[in-house]
């Protein structure tokens, strides 16, 4: 286990390509990340969190090419990407490949958030799509500083990247496209 103190530093980039899992804030609260890319890092999350294995997780892209292959992005997601993106708003699309089942669990479709953080759109771009779930055990209180975290997941994560406290965040907004191509918040 590792303490940064940057989400620039090659360490942390170094760990997630390599399939590991860190600890750090996103543009909402301290998430749990690893590569979206990597089948068996996302189950690592899935298995740390005790997490709901019929729950997708959110995935963080750094600009729009990185959505993954098999994503159905039409007009009226486009509009909410230009309306929302980047920020703390997720939106919800469709995807269509069982090569995905992994990250959709079985629900037809990934959540995607492009975070307002430069620093970690950057981080992003070097390493590739990231599932982001909060930093908390399924049920428990999210992390809201690298002390938090580190008592839920202590050594079983590789890297904390330390950005201090988070105060007042909430989760991100979830919107989606309902059945006549209008916007939906779901959270």
């Amino acid at each position: 286990m590792k303490i940064l103190t940057s989400l620039q530093d090659a360490e942390l980039r170094e760990t997630l390509t390599r399939g590991g899992i860190a600890v750090i804030k996103t543009d909402t609260l301290y998430g749990l990340v690893a590569s979206a890319l990597d089948p068996k890092a996302v189950q690592k999350i899935y298995d740390l969190k005790d997490r709901n294995e019929h729950k997708a997780c959110i995935v963080l892209i750094a600009e729009v090419s990185q959505l993954l292959p098999g994503t159905h992005m039409d007009d009226a997601h486009s509009a909410l990407m230009d309306k929302y993106w980047p920020g703390p708003v997720t939106i919800i699309m469709p995807v269509d490949t069982q090569n995905l089942d992994y990250l959709t669990r079985g629900n037809g479709s990934l959540a995607y958030r492009l975070p307002n953080s430069p620093d970690l759109r950057e981080l992003i771009r070097r390493t590739g799509p990231l599932i982001a779930p909060s930093a908390n055990p399924e049920g428990a209180e999210p992390a809201r500083s690298v002390r938090d975290a580190t008592a839920y997941f202590g050594e079983a994560v590789d890297a904390y990247v330390d950005s201090g406290e988070v105060k007042n965040a909430t989760a991100s907004r979830i919107i989606t496209v309902n059945e006549s191509g209008e916007e939906q918040i779901l959270r």
